[in-house]
């Protein structure tokens, strides 16, 4: 039996296989671009020039870079027949959303999706194996 773990986030996820008393993980990073919009007066003057912010654009953008960090992601993790996902913020819950939507028989196979703060690489592993040993 194949079981996998992800702890994602924005920049990368790890992605943790246990399978016959083995462990591997590897790394998928997100290439997304992290956008610091700078908005605000160009000039300390009452009507002066303004930066113009084209959030919907940026916004747009961003969900297109997940889609595709998703999507990849998934190439990683379809052979599971148990998964758990792990993270921070909302990036986890997103791509839980994102095999409902795209791949309901690997949804099927979620066994949980919990918040978990940055970790080192040791720690995924550890979190991963203490799940499935629970």
């Amino acid at each position: 039996m194949k079981k996998i773990g992800i702890w994602l986030d924005k920049d990368k996820a790890h992605v943790v296989t246990l399978e016959k008393g083995n462990e591997h993980m590897e790394t998928v990073f997100s290439n997304m671009e992290h956008f610091n919009i700078h908005g605000g007066s160009g000039t300390r003057l009452k009507g002066g020039p303004q930066d113009v912010v084209q959030d919907s654009k940026l916004l747009e953008r961003e969900k297109h870079q997940h889609k595709a960090y998703f999507r990849d992601l998934t190439t990683h993790v379809l052979n599971a027949d148990s998964l758990v996902i792990f993270g921070p913020a909302q990036t986890m819950e997103r791509y839980a959303q994102h095999l409902k939507r795209y791949h309901q028989d690997l949804y099927n196979k979620v066994q949980a999706v919990h918040r978990a703060d940055s970790m080192t690489d040791n720690q995924v592993v550890a979190l991963i194996r203490e799940f499935y040993n629970h």
